[in-house]
């Protein structure tokens, strides 16, 4: 292999490296900084042949390539009559460049793949912060078990000091006895140590055994453990509700904008047609004026939906970190308008016992309960058991020589605290916590309610929801009739221009529609078993399985081929005209 041959391999390499790794819309984007590997390696290609020098060529020639063109080395030795010699394989170190190169080939022209909407819920959970910021919650949550339980339990303390001090003590009027002396009243004592050392060490046990602030706090933490596990399930359900809405949003806006691309391209035919027709006298100028505002009007509407799908996009891959240009999202079948099987009472009742939201707000108004306990006054007194032992000693020496001054404490007993006057501190704590108590009541009414009116909303939604789909179905198989019956009836010149359009228009807004609908009674499923608090994986891999993808859904009106003019409409206008001309006379 020739110098020139390995220039353009590394060459080609480079380029492809440098796309796969820059363009936005490739899986293995990185950053867009690559492509200017691609300008380098062109710039350097420029440069190398308008002055014939490489550096790559040269560096490849000192390790050992050999030089000049594989083309000229052939035809050279075609005209000497030397024979070529056989292909050869790869070198080993000419493998790996190969391999490399199909990789990214393969990767780069990988076809779309159907994701479902359970794969786009697991990555969502190892992807999104909202669900990671719950996560951590719900931990920072479990460890107040902990410290309820540690409130009860026994504390001990250990205190060392150990430090140079000075110290003068003077003792007058007392009394001195002895066995040898007698007794002495009005004596005087003086001690002096003038920076002497001086160690201490304590070691203290406290143990509660009555306290209504403690047990206020203890609840407080219980309540609090408890609240973070409610919020954590709710949290679990609402990334399921926020996954499947942003999933069926990319699925519904690609959706409606093939349909109406498709339209776009129905109506631009119609209006060719018209304006032909017009030419030859056959339609008024009003047809080529309708044909032309309804063209313009589905180009504003497309590059409106064409916004609004990039915007989802960028939110669905925010929330699962999928790449949502090369996935194929699944649409809803006809055996997903089901009723729902239980009656609405039974739906209130599982809401009113296991709702997440609903418990996580008793839990909390329980949690201002006991802080108002906390402060009140028979929640003041304390009893506790406490015990401690200390030494402290003093040596050195000061005014009257050596001195040195040793004293040890043993203690066990029972402990009483009252408090008798903070400044109005815990009665004003306590009025506050009993209003933050009453909010929080009231906010477990108003959640109780929403509860109770959503249940009935999703239950409604799941209830009408199969009828409507149904009359939403017969009305697409309508409006796919009056399509066909407009257009051919438009052929023979039976219906006007506008007529046409907007069967074409009913048609695409139907199917649209139905897909809506359908959408919404799968939504409406999850919502309600979210407010049971029965929305898992289980649920959620039954709603997935109900989807497929768009391929294997039943041809729609508006697709290419239906909109396709038959046989008798293929003909140019001039033909058409003459013959129906002909019939009239």
């Amino acid at each position: 292999m020739t110098s020139w041959q390995l220039v353009r391999i590394f060459a080609g390499l480079f380029i492809l490296v440098s796309l796969a790794l820059g363009i936005p819309g490739s899986p293995l984007f990185v950053s867009q900084w690559w492509l200017a590997l691609t300008v380098f390696v062109g710039a350097n290609l420029l440069q190398c042949g308008m002055t014939r020098w490489c550096l790559l060529e040269r560096l490849l020639r000192a390790l050992g390539a050999r030089a000049g063109c594989a083309r000229r080395q052939l035809s050279m030795r075609a005209m000497h009559g030397v024979r070529a010699p056989a292909p050869r394989r790869l070198r080993p170190g000419m493998r790996a460049p190969a391999a490399l190169v199909s990789l990214l080939l393969a990767l780069w022209l990988r076809p779309v793949a159907a994701v479902g909407l359970l794969e786009s819920w697991r990555a969502a959970q190892q992807h999104d912060p909202e669900f990671a910021a719950a996560r951590a919650a719900h931990e920072a949550g479990q460890a107040r078990r902990s410290q309820a339980a540690s409130l009860w339990r026994p504390s001990v303390q250990l205190r060392a000091t150990a430090g140079s001090m000075t110290t003068d003590t003077a003792i007058e009027g007392a009394r001195f006895s002895a066995p040898a002396f007698g007794q002495s009243d009005a004596v005087a004592f003086s001690t002096s140590v003038v920076g002497g050392t001086t160690e201490r060490w304590a070691v203290s046990a406290k143990q509660p055994l009555l306290s209504g602030e403690r047990r206020a706090q203890s609840r407080q933490l219980e309540g609090a453990a408890d609240m973070a596990e409610r919020e954590w399930q709710g949290a679990q359900q609402s990334l399921i509700l926020r996954t499947a809405q942003h999933y069926f949003d990319v699925a519904v806006t690609g959706e409606s904008l093939r349909v109406l691309r498709n339209q776009q391209e129905a109506v631009d035919a119609a209006l060719r047609e018209v304006r032909d027709r017009f030419q030859l006298g056959d339609v008024p100028v009003t047809d080529t004026f309708e044909a032309g505002a309804r063209s313009e009007a589905i180009k504003a509407q497309v590059l409106a939906l064409e916004t609004q799908l990039q915007l989802e996009q960028v939110t669905f891959s925010d929330l699962t970190g999928l790449p949502p240009q090369f996935m194929q999202f699944r649409q809803p079948t006809r055996a997903t308008a089901q009723a729902p099987r239980r009656a609405l009472d039974r739906w209130l009742a599982d809401a009113a016992a296991s709702n997440p939201k609903l418990h996580a707000q008793i839990a909390r108004a329980e949690v201002a309960r006991q802080k108002a306990l906390e402060f009140s006054a028979a929640a003041a007194p304390a009893l506790d058991l406490v015990a401690e032992a200390s030494r402290d000693r003093l040596s050195g020496s000061g005014d009257f020589g050596s001195a040195s001054n040793t004293v040890k404490n043993q203690m066990i007993g029972v402990q009483l605290t009252v408090p008798l006057y903070t400044g109005g501190y815990r009665s004003a704590r306590h009025e506050e916590t009993l209003r933050l108590a009453d909010q929080a009541r009231s906010e477990t009414d108003r959640s109780r309610q929403q509860t109770a009116l959503q249940t009935r909303q999703a239950w409604l939604g799941i209830t009408v929801g199969a009828g409507r789909i149904a009359a939403l179905a017969e009305t697409l198989t309508a409006s796919r009739a009056r399509l066909d019956a407009t257009r051919l009836a438009h052929d023979i010149g039976d219906r006007t221009t506008l007529e046409l359009l907007n069967a074409e228009n009913d048609a695409a807004n139907a199917e649209i529609a139905l897909l809506q609908a359908r959408i919404g009674a799968l939504m409406d499923r999850l919502r309600l078993s979210a407010m049971a608090g029965q929305l898992d994986e289980t649920v959620l891999q039954a709603i997935d399985a109900s989807l497929q993808a768009p391929d294997g859904r039943p041809p729609s009106v508006t697709t290419r081929a239906a909109l396709r003019p038959a046989p008798q409409t293929r003909r140019t206008a001039k033909t058409r005209l003459a013959a129906h001309r002909e019939r009239r006379r």
